[in-house]
């Protein structure tokens, strides 16, 4: 909103009001292909300012013309579709014990994927060396060039400050305090990075993919070798003064409890995450529970027989009471529409849910509890590269980030020659390189200008 107790110029009236307008005309086309006429019907905006909007896209290659709707006598409308391959996205899920890197289109579908495991205590060079290696083979594989790739963006499993992109104190990373991860991966990948915590990419995941879409008020729980969660509060995500909002695995959940990887004493992860959930399930057989897992018991083995072997369940029981413990918590505070538990131990299933609801339900307050659901998440092991996706989405789509976007795909457009499409016939034919990036004087104006740059995004899919 341009705020009206100071001044502005009315060249910047014009540069947002424009670059609004196209950004929302962009969140249209991602949800769907439309004739002109709709887009004109739902924004309110006259048939002559879409036309102008519209030139503009098709000229750089992020919009296409597709074919036509309609039947018998009158005008046939022309539908436009937003080129989902006119930019590319690197997406990066780090775990404590895996790596995945993906391609995706500007609708995140994955266009070549590669996921090894990798413990995070190897440390950050190690890390970077395996991220660049497989950052090239899926590029190879996607066919896709570096100049291709709009945006890095890439969830890890700690705390991160988000205005440098280094980790904090992470519990479950050693040796990566202070790492600066958006630097030395831009060092390497000569790209711009974008760094945040798992869990929020969780929720960023699923409010835009999940069957949550839409939701403005949600709470995403990632419960694997640690603990996070992601807030969405008003359809953005929460992160604090400085990135460390969410930390739900370190909240004391009993005073005189056991110290947990963060030096807490009874927090949430000392009672519920992977590894102390497989020492529990040890010594329930040690002091003489009955069991038909194997021995040595693993994380695999409680998950495999979470509804069938009755020391299992009971550990699921358990970690999910503890879990929904620290859930009432979020829930009396900030009163969500809905609670998804992700990350690995999410896959125990209906026996975890069902111990977490109520647990959580006993402990909340009425009111915050009357509409919230507390569900599973759906999009299993690809929340991560999705929440990336969407991450580097609500950069792109940006008064700031258009013109970045225009120049990836006007050099994509290049690329692709004298094609067949109407993108590819907006291009000049020939064998110059492409021209640098010419957005329309509004876009530049509004990204050096807008006062509120940096928070603005458009919501694709429900998320802002």
């Amino acid at each position: 909103m341009i705020r009206t107790e100071h001044p502005i110029p009315d060249t910047l009236d014009l540069a947002a009001i424009r670059a609004r307008h196209t950004l929302l005309l962009l969140d249209l086309l991602w949800n769907g292909d439309l004739a002109r006429v709709d887009i004109s019907r739902e924004l309110g905006l006259s048939r002559s300012a879409i036309s102008s909007i519209v030139t503009e896209l098709i000229s750089v290659g992020l919009v296409q013309e597709v074919g036509t709707r309609g039947s018998g006598v009158g005008r046939r409308a022309t539908l436009l579709n937003l080129n989902t391959r006119a930019a590319a996205l690197l997406a990066i899920d780090l775990g404590a014990s895996h790596a995945r890197v993906d391609v995706l289109n500007l609708h995140c579908q994955s266009l070549a994927s590669l996921s090894v495991l990798h413990d995070i205590v190897s440390g950050p060079q190690a890390t970077y060396d395996l991220l660049s290696d497989l950052s090239a083979q899926v590029m190879q594989a996607a066919d896709i060039s570096a100049d291709q790739i709009a945006l890095v963006g890439i969830g890890v499993p700690g705390p991160v400050d988000h205005d440098t992109g280094r980790v904090v104190l992470p519990p479950n990373m050693p040796g990566w305090d202070g790492e600066d991860i958006r630097g030395a991966l831009q060092r390497r990948l000569n790209l711009e990075v974008l760094v945040d915590n798992d869990a929020n990419l969780g929720a960023l995941a699923e409010a835009r993919f999940g069957p949550h879409r839409g939701t403005q008020d949600l709470v995403y729980v990632k419960a694997a070798t640690g603990i996070g969660a992601g807030i969405l509060l008003g359809g953005r995500l929460h992160r604090g003064v400085r990135g460390g909002a969410g930390e739900i695995g370190h909240i004391s959940i009993n005073e005189q409890g056991p110290v947990g990887r963060s030096g807490n004493p009874g927090s949430l992860e000392s009672y519920a995450a992977a590894q102390v959930l497989v020492t529990l399930a040890r010594s329930l057989r040690a002091a003489g529970s009955p069991t038909t897992l194997p021995t040595p018991i693993t994380l695999d083995d409680l998950l495999n027989h979470a509804n069938t072997d009755p020391l299992a369940r009971a550990v699921w029981e358990e970690a999910g009471h503890h879990l929904g413990v620290a859930i009432s918590t979020t829930m009396n505070l900030f009163n969500p529409e809905a609670v998804i538990i992700g990350g690995r131990l999410a896959q125990a299933g209906e026996v975890l849910l069902a111990a977490i609801r109520a647990s959580a339900h006993a402990r909340t307050m009425r009111i915050n509890v009357d509409r919230t659901r507390i569900e599973t998440g759906t999009l299993g092991a690809h929340a991560g590269v999705l929440g990336a996706g969407a991450m580097m989405l609500d950069s792109l789509f940006t008064p700031r980030g258009l013109p970045h976007l225009y120049a990836i795909s006007r050099l994509a457009q290049g690329k692709s020659g004298a094609g067949s499409g109407p993108a590819s016939r907006a291009q000049a034919a020939g064998p110059s390189p492409p021209r640098p990036p010419e957005p329309h004087p509004a876009l530049a104006l509004a990204a050096q200008t807008s006062p509120n740059r940096t928070n603005r995004t458009v919501s694709h899919g429900g998320t802002p």
